[in-house]
């Protein structure tokens, strides 16, 4: 391939064949592929080349801090967990299709994180746009984007993702300034009901949230939003299945 041809290619973004010309062209005159072919089966390549770039740019923007993949969650150390109903919701992706909200309640290294993770990853493998943000990351950029002005463009910009993961959820003691900001956390969430999936994972389960917040009206007000079409895994009596890899010294 001459650097004409090749600079065409990359300026076409046809990376594939940019990449496997020779092979390409060896390939069809060894099969003796017909014109339709040779062309579909490069189209075809290209096709999902450019699907899994795609694909890969929306895991990157998802922000993971790690990626979990549902295959990998140690069921039978959970016997408590509802395995059918997260592998129901899994499988038909309905908590996209019906823009659910999920939430894991349960205490430290239960796995809630790797489940909500799992899910978002898997619609991501499927064409959706997601995003992982821990919940004190959340109120504090609800609070900076308070202090310039620019809540409404954030609060738009969070709503529009298709899949949203709000870990550690009630975590934290919020300052009195996060507390003011707890009615954009509830714009946030009415933005996004019934139009895109909200998955959350906390220690705590709803009766706790009102003393978190220290608003009643506002906390009612939000569970009203999330329970109206929502699958609740209460993983409260489920054990600590994290990996502990401790080493005790001794005095000599």
């Amino acid at each position: 391939m001459d650097d004409k041809l090749k600079s065409k290619l990359k300026y076409l973004g046809l990376k594939y064949l940019d990449g496997s010309w020779k092979d390409v062209c060896d390939g069809a005159h060894k099969k003796k592929s017909s014109y339709h072919r040779f062309l579909s089966d490069i189209i075809e390549k290209e096709y999902l080349l450019k699907k899994d770039r795609a694909r890969l740019t929306r895991l990157k923007a998802a922000k993971l801090p790690e990626t979990f993949l549902m295959e990998t969650y140690p069921f039978a150390k959970q016997p408590k967990l509802k395995k059918k109903l997260v592998m129901e919701s899994y499988d038909s992706l309905s908590y996209m299709e019906q823009c659910q909200s999920i939430c894991f309640i349960g205490r430290t290294g239960v796995g809630k994180t790797g489940l909500a993770t799992s899910l978002l990853v898997h619609a991501i493998d499927n064409g959706y746009r997601g995003r992982y943000i821990t919940f004190s990351e959340l109120m504090e950029t609800l609070l900076q984007s308070s202090a310039d002005f620019s809540s409404k463009n954030m609060i738009s910009k969070l709503a529009s993702l298709d899949c949203l993961i709000i870990d550690d959820f009630c975590m934290g003691t919020l300052s009195e300034k996060l507390l003011s900001q707890a009615g954009l956390f509830f714009a946030l969430m009415d933005k996004r009901h019934n139009k895109t999936c909200t998955i959350i994972s906390t220690q705590l389960g709803f009766d706790d949230w009102g003393k978190y917040f220290k608003d009643s009206h506002l906390t009612a007000a939000l569970i009203d939003r999330l329970t109206v079409n929502c699958i609740v895994f209460d993983m409260q009596k489920c054990k600590s299945i994290r990996d502990k890899n401790i080493q005790f010294g001794t005095n000599k």
